[in-house]
């Protein structure tokens, strides 16, 4: 084989290895980053109108194999994930922060912190969420939540003790038809960092 109908046969064949190379590699970036599940923001809350859905795309049904989440139809629960501060900053457990909210438009609602490996922290502090039945609110029905890896007196507290990064996983259970209709909507809790070990937050 002369060397120009050698290059002539290789040339394909090294374009598709690189092909698909680059295609597993996108793939498996996208199943394992967390984040590419947001086909929605809203104030750093990624949402996905998939989840739940017999119409999910593969990336979505690939994630939340991955994650393990076991999602109730749409219009049973609609799910967001978020991982950064209102200041677009990953969290990080040796930081303190504040949530914050009004009531969300659902039947009930919960926020739930996990670790990166998709799990509950592993510590016995027994505050992994808060919900709709068990926040204690100010006068005026808004609420307020400590996270953190101590409570130091909060009346509302997640504990970030053991999770290193994490993220917030929002669930409206029951949700209005308005917040199903639009997303836009919903009065999306707000989270502000408000000191880190080590530094000047």
């Amino acid at each position: 084989m002369t060397p120009n109908r050698r290059l002539r046969w290789l040339a394909p064949l090294v374009a598709l290895v690189l092909a698909l190379a680059l295609g597993a590699a996108s793939g498996l970036l996208v199943v394992m980053k967390g984040e590419q599940i947001g086909q929605s923001s809203h104030d750093h809350w990624l949402g996905n109108r998939g989840v739940g859905s017999t119409r999910a795309d593969p990336w979505t049904r690939a994630i939340i194999a991955r994650i393990g989440l076991l999602a109730l139809n749409r219009s049973e629960t609609i799910y967001f994930t978020r991982y950064r501060d209102d200041q677009g900053r990953a969290f990080r457990a040796d930081c303190i922060y504040e949530l914050s909210g009004a009531d969300l438009p659902a039947r009930w609602w919960s926020v739930t912190l996990y670790g990166e490996d998709d799990f509950l922290p592993p510590n016995d502090d027994g505050a992994f969420s808060i919900d709709a039945t068990r926040t204690i609110r100010d006068a005026s029905g808004r609420w307020r939540a400590r996270i953190a890896m101590t409570r130091d007196g909060a009346p509302n507290w997640i504990s970030s003790r053991a999770a290193d990064g994490f993220d917030l996983s929002l669930r409206l259970y029951n949700p209005s038809p308005e917040a199903l209709a639009d997303e836009t909507a919903i009065p999306f809790p707000a989270v502000t960092r408000l000191s880190c070990q080590g530094d000047d937050a």
